[in-house]
């Protein structure tokens, strides 16, 4: 017998749950009908919302995060090559 607390959901049924909840269903509708814990589908409605960039482009918030996670590595990335091109490239004075 599976315990729910292991329970792996697909992220398909997921962002089913969090389609639901954007139609009107409350997550207490969706707890009751899908047995998804309410702080679990809580969650979901989170990281799965889309928000709209711009005409063309629309991220869940998930998407979002990594995004941040990406441009924060990046930066410490050309921080460092900066402070190693500081090092290795000799004073450059006009004579």
């Amino acid at each position: 017998m599976l315990n729910k607390t292991n329970t792996k959901y697909s992220d398909d049924f997921k962002r089913g749950i969090v389609s639901l909840y954007k139609n009107g269903r409350t997550l207490r509708q969706i707890h009751a009908e899908y047995g998804v814990s309410l702080s679990a589908a809580a969650r979901w409605v989170k990281a799965y919302s889309e928000v709209q960039i711009d005409e063309d482009t629309i991220l869940t918030t998930q998407q979002i995060k990594q995004l941040q996670k990406e441009k924060l590595r990046l930066q410490e990335e050309n921080d460092i090559l900066k402070k190693a091109l500081a090092i290795f490239t000799p004073n450059s004075k006009k004579e």
